[in-house]
């Protein structure tokens, strides 16, 4: 391909080894092949090729495909997926093959690959987005019931519904879904086909019918921006990353809630590992390894950003290590969402032990309210029932047993409140604000997260 300058010098096997890349970018050879189809397209509009020469190349690339769908393309010898497509074609099409490459380069052919694969993963990790928001929806409708302590800094808090907190990891993947889609509307949506190595390409091609032929929805502005473009590679590593901390946070979550301590939710034994040692165990490695998998996710971001930083416009062989990254971001999150899903999906909540977290100081914001009902400024409100809370502890029994007298010393509206509590589905249904816990909200909320995800 390049030879002639180095007057037939062969690399050397160090330098072979480390410039190789054909062991990863082997996975783009469908979208090489179609690319090169249009660019054969392209050429004979532009008069380079006759109409029997451009159906030589594509009927080459058509039995390339073939053999490259049969075969194992990592096991060749070739330096990349381009030369291995080139190769083969001259094998199958003759010497018109050497027509092919006029006006492209590997520089734009790369560019428009790594797009056109782009699509087709990220396009797969919003069908799998999509099944884990669909399965914590439906958990969550089946958890409106269930009450148990809501969470700040650890601690508990207030009560909430079961199906609150599972969709409390729903809305993120709404969020990630919306990244994904801003990715393959606007992003994704140019292409560089045509822009040559450098300075666009030297023959009169027809770009814009070649970006819809490709399903592009415009050609690039600037060959020698394009060239060297990753940003679309880096947004979607962050979109990538962020989703995985997504599932990481509620992979941690639910690895709280199903430990013996807590014992809220049981996983199934399907989506746990046994221990080689302790034959009563029931790890769950399904969480686990989700947490860490986001912690590769985002060293697959930091890497090509590293990478990236302080590179001239157009093209440097530095680019060649934004698939690596890419590709292990994309598998990672694409064998962890199933496994997460599944997790989800089957496993039991433990009503009574969610039920017997319900510690009655719970109870304090309720009675803050009920302060403020009567007149009382919440910041005094606050104080008050504060006060109460340190009574309980000192006497060692619950906010609501506190005597009437002792609660009537700290606020005369106080044992008229404690009783008038109600039950903890009681104080949930205080909370009847948009967004909020109660029935009313909840069901609002599934009804905006079914209209987002589907059934």
């Amino acid at each position: 391909m390049w030879g002639g300058r180095f007057g037939g010098a062969t690399p050397a096997d160090a330098l072979d080894r480390l410039n190789r890349s054909l062991p990863v970018d082997h996975r783009l050879w469908p979208h090489d092949v179609r690319a090169a189809q249009a660019w054969a397209g392209a050429l004979a509009v532009a008069r380079v090729l006759t109409a029997a020469e451009r159906d030589a190349l594509v009927g080459g690339l058509d039995r390339v495909a073939r053999r490259l769908a049969a075969g194992n393309p990592a096991a060749e010898p070739d330096e990349d997926i381009h030369t291995l497509v080139e190769r083969l074609l001259y094998e199958e099409a003759g010497a018109v093959a050497g027509k092919l490459n006029t006006g492209r380069s590997r520089n734009d052919q790369v560019a428009t690959d790594v797009r056109l694969w782009l699509r087709d993963a990220l396009g797969s990790v919003d069908a799998e987005v999509t099944a884990l928001g669909r399965a914590l929806v439906a958990r969550a409708a089946d958890g409106v019931d269930l009450l148990l302590p809501g969470y700040t800094h650890g601690q508990r808090a207030q009560p909430v519904r079961w199906g609150y907190v599972l969709l409390a990891h729903a809305w993120p993947l709404v969020r990630d879904r919306a990244r994904l889609a801003t990715l393959l509307e606007d992003r994704l949506a140019e292409c560089p086909l045509g822009s040559g190595a450098v300075a666009g390409s030297g023959i009169a091609v027809d770009r814009a019918t070649l970006a819809q032929a490709l399903g592009f929805a415009r050609p690039s502005p600037n060959a020698l921006d394009v060239t060297g473009d990753r940003d679309f590679v880096a947004e979607s590593l962050f979109a990538l990353a962020l989703l995985a901390t997504h599932v990481s946070r509620l992979a941690g979550e639910l690895m709280t809630y199903a430990s013996s301590e807590v014992g809220f939710v049981r996983l199934a034994d399907a989506y746990c590992t046994g221990s080689s040692l302790l034959p009563q165990k029931r790890n769950p490695d399904v969480l686990e390894l989700a947490r860490a998998k986001a912690a590769r996710t985002l060293g697959d971001l930091v890497t090509l950003l590293a990478t990236l930083k302080g590179l001239p416009a157009g093209y440097s062989k530095d680019l060649q290590e934004d698939k690596p990254a890419l590709f292990d971001a994309v598998d990672t999150v694409l064998v962890t969402l199933p496994a997460v899903r599944g997790a989800v999906e089957t496993l039991t909540p433990i009503p009574e032990r969610m039920r017997a977290a319900l510690d009655p100081a719970l109870y304090a914001t309720d009675l803050a309210d009920g302060l403020v009902g009567r007149g009382v400024p919440f910041r005094e409100a606050h104080g008050l029932v504060g006060r109460l809370v340190q009574d309980a502890e000192a006497l060692g029994c619950a906010v609501n047993a506190v005597p009437g007298a002792q609660a009537a010393a700290i606020h005369p509206a106080l044992p008229d409140l404690l009783g008038s509590l109600g039950d903890w589905e009681a104080s949930v249904e205080r909370r009847a604000t948009a967004g909020g816990s109660s029935r009313e909200a909840l069901a609002a909320q599934l009804a905006h997260l079914r209209a987002q995800l589907g059934d």
